[in-house]
């Protein structure tokens, strides 16, 4: 599973990188445990029809017989036997998934999946992911991205903004004027056409940059070569955004100075503060007293009429949840969730059949390892996905399996203490994905909970056999729900302001947390002694393991 971007504790020091990332990629094959691992990078989750075939051929032929899917909308192969190099590359070469080998590990492009497959949204982010990928593969000077490095695309939901990105893209509703002067407009002052605007955020930097629509892949991939610029400048060797050090750090007022010489026009939208995502940075944009101004060089325009601002929030699908999805034109899409993450060749053969039958002939992985897949009929998208929850995945959002994630764990992993799918998977089975008690509030930085051991203690390192005895569907995916009601500590209250078992669920083997989701979620790592559940929330980094009797940290 992908390295999700490190939570340094607050007031710590950015790392200091003397070496190039090691994040594997399709050409660099990672070596562990259970053979080598490939990472596919997939811009915008995206695969045709023949692209998942060879996908399926080169797990099936080469891999372990199994796909893993990522927290970036990637795919992952293991298994791989020493000598598959060459042949893997031919595979993926053959069905386009390798446009550029000397890019190929820097094409981290996440976005919204449902973007134009529901009523209200457009398709524009999807379109400029595919442009930004042609710009990234073009670019001599991409090369020199990290394998970290991210860029997401927000079609306006909110639903990827948060994600982590180092370049962020957001549209924004139709009728915000964009910069004038745009190639694209009849006048200055005009909407642009076709493609409306979107707010560019860089890192962490509350304020945002709006540009035209049509500029915004030049403008994301420009805001990455200032990045560069600015890691070169520091010594630092970071590999994001986030990792510059003090007085080197990249804004959005510095890289409006590179979209200028860039010819490209932008406007700084300034006084949006305390927020966490993209997206909460273009509804600051949008009420009364959010302030705009001119980045250097450029021209100041009118924020977006009074009636945008006071418009009803447009109801969007929840682009993590499974189920169907009713698009505007009577086209329905069907989203699924992979159990754990991780798929057999024919459940993945299964849903490439669904998509060439009676799709689009296309498919989208999600970041929350799901996969979306559009153009179906009413009927047939009813039929199939009956036919894919029997297939074992997962179908509804009240499956005991929806939120639930881990990490790789044993024996594919030599770091992780225990094997921790087959525990989640008996804790899911007995109906006690999170144990009690667990009775945190989320909004308050200095609560933490006490560790909690759950059913299968993990051992004290690896090298070591798990405990004897079967394990409860060794296979995971849907099965028999648990009984109603909630378990101790997770009901709504005053001790629990956001309601935990609204958060997702995620097991790991060790402190390292592979793959672990973004924001408030709850945290069930292994440690020699037992499982130890915490709750981790935006701004605050993981608790590290605590050993029996110690106090837990609450930096």
């Amino acid at each position: 599973m992908p390295p999700s971007p490190s939570t340094r504790p607050h007031g710590s020091e950015p790392p200091i990188r003397d070496r190039g990332d090691a994040c594997p990629g399709a050409l660099r094959l990672h070596s562990a445990a259970d053979g080598h691992l490939a990472r596919v990078r997939l811009p915008a989750g995206d695969l045709t029809v023949r692209q998942a075939e060879a996908l399926a051929d080169a797990a099936d032929r080469l891999g372990d017989g199994h796909l893993s899917l990522t927290s970036r909308g990637n795919a992952e192969l293991r298994g791989l036997p020493d000598d598959c190099g060459g042949r893997l590359a031919a595979l993926l070469r053959d069905a386009g998934l390798l446009p550029s080998e000397r890019h190929e590990r820097i094409r981290n492009i996440l976005a919204s999946p449902l973007a134009g497959l529901d009523r209200h949204t457009p398709s524009d982010v999807r379109l400029w992911a595919r442009e930004l990928d042609g710009l990234l593969c073009t670019s001599e000077s991409a090369t020199a991205l990290s394998g970290r490095f991210l860029f997401v695309l927000d079609d306006g939901r909110g639903d990827v903004a948060a994600l982590g990105g180092d370049v962020s893209l957001v549209a924004e509703p139709a009728g915000t004027e964009a910069p004038a002067d745009h190639g694209d407009r009849s006048g200055t002052g005009q909407p642009a056409r076709p493609g409306g605007s979107a707010l560019l955020r860089i890192g962490d930097d509350p304020a945002a940059l709006r540009i035209a629509g049509p500029d915004a892949p030049r403008a994301a991939l420009t805001a990455a070569e200032a990045f560069l610029s600015a890691a070169e400048a520091s010594g630092s060797g970071a590999w994001r955004v986030r990792e510059l050090p003090a007085g080197h750090g990249l804004t959005a007022r510095a890289v409006a100075e590179r979209l200028r010489g860039a010819g490209v026009e932008c406007v700084l939208v300034a006084g949006a503060t305390d927020v966490v995502g993209a997206a909460d940075v273009a509804a600051a944009a949008r009420v009364a007293g959010a302030g705009t101004e001119a980045a250097p060089g450029t021209k100041a325009v009118a924020e977006a009429p009074a009636a945008n601002e006071a418009s009803t929030p447009t109801p969007y699908a929840d682009s993590s949840a499974p189920g169907i999805i009713e698009g505007g034109d009577g086209a329905h899409a069907l989203s699924v969730l992979a159990p754990l993450g991780r798929l057999s060749v024919a459940q993945w053969r299964l849903l490439v059949a669904v998509a060439a039958a009676d799709g689009d002939g296309v498919l989208r992985l999600t970041p929350w390892r799901g996969i979306v897949i559009p153009g179906l009929s009413a009927d047939a998208a009813a039929a199939r996905l009956r036919e894919l929850a029997a297939a074992g995945l997962i179908t509804e959002p009240d499956s005991p399996w929806h939120r639930i994630g881990a990490c790789t764990g044993r024996p594919g992993c030599a770091k992780s203490l225990t094997d921790v799918r087959a525990d989640a998977t008996a804790a899911v089975t007995a109906g006690s994905p999170v144990p009690a008690p667990v009775s945190v509030s989320v909004s308050d930085p200095d609560t933490c909970p006490d560790p909690v051991h759950l059913p299968g203690k993990p051992e004290r390192g690896p090298g070591t056999e798990p405990e004897p005895g079967p394990k409860p569907n060794p296979e995971p995916g849907p099965g028999p729900k648990p009984e109603p009601g909630l378990e101790p500590g997770l009901e709504p209250g005053p001790d629990n302001s956001a309601p935990l078992h609204h958060l997702p669920v995620y097991w790991s083997g060790c402190e390292r947390r592979c793959g672990h989701p973004h924001g408030a979620w709850v945290d069930v790592l292994a440690t020699a002694d037992g499982y130890q559940v915490s709750v981790v929330r935006p701004k605050s980094p993981p608790a590290p393991a605590a050993p029996p009797g110690a106090p837990c940290p609450t930096s």
